[in-house]
């Protein structure tokens, strides 16, 4: 008989790449709480994510609300609410494994890679929920189209994080929703992957690309 799966929330999950990871993991059989800033907004997400996955196990709560009751959260947010939303489910998070998809994109340039002091919103995230939160940022490189669809996506994901047993886990949940991952080393990494998105954001523009992404080569050795 299989484990139980864990209960992942989804801080974020009525905005678009919220949506996709949501559509993934619950497909994938993992129940899911979406989290938003208002409970009713994640109510009608649930409402209509069961729609498209009936037998999913999905419920909507306010975003602390949900952070609490998970046993991991992964955070989609926009740049410019990354600090209050973490501030705000700070406590709901202590001891879990905290998956930051955030970008440090500033409008209206987002095709220039504009780094906070910090040096990247995944650091942020660390610094402000502290050593007993395992912060892993990923999942920033694939584009929401791809992510909330059925067909197979030919991205990889890079996760960063300074605990390799937390990447570990993200790795595992890539590959549940579809996607391959690779270890890219610590949080402070993070700032390579949250530039690239600026860069893969300018080639889709250049070049009338529906959602660049980035591709692993080699074989790893045994």
């Amino acid at each position: 008989m299989s484990e139980p799966k864990p209960v992942i929330a989804v801080l974020g999950g009525t905005g678009d790449l919220g949506s996709g990871l949501v559509y993934r993991w619950a497909k994938a059989g993992y129940p899911i709480i979406i989290g938003s800033r208002k409970e009713q907004g994640a109510i009608d997400a649930t409402n209509a994510m069961l729609e498209r996955v009936p037998d999913g196990n999905i419920r909507g709560m306010e975003n602390a609300a949900a952070a609490g009751e998970a046993e991991i959260v992964a955070m989609t947010v926009p740049f410019a609410h990354q600090q209050s939303t973490l501030d705000h489910i700070k406590e709901a998070v202590q001891g879990k494994i905290f998956i930051d998809v955030t970008v440090a994109l500033v409008p209206p340039k987002v095709g220039r890679v504009q780094l906070p002091a910090e040096g990247s919103a995944g650091v942020i995230a660390q610094q402000t929920l502290g050593e007993n939160v395992q912060v892993v940022s990923a999942f920033q490189n694939i584009a929401a189209a791809h992510l909330d669809s059925d067909h197979e996506v030919h991205c990889d994901v890079l996760v960063t994080g300074d605990k390799k047993d937390a990447r570990q886990l993200v790795i595992d949940l890539a590959a549940d929703a579809g996607l391959k991952a690779w270890h890219a080393g610590p949080i402070a990494n993070s700032a390579a992957t949250e530039a690239l998105t600026s860069v893969l954001i300018t080639l889709n523009k250049q070049y009338k690309i529906p959602g660049a992404g980035i591709k692993i080569t080699g074989e790893p050795g045994v």
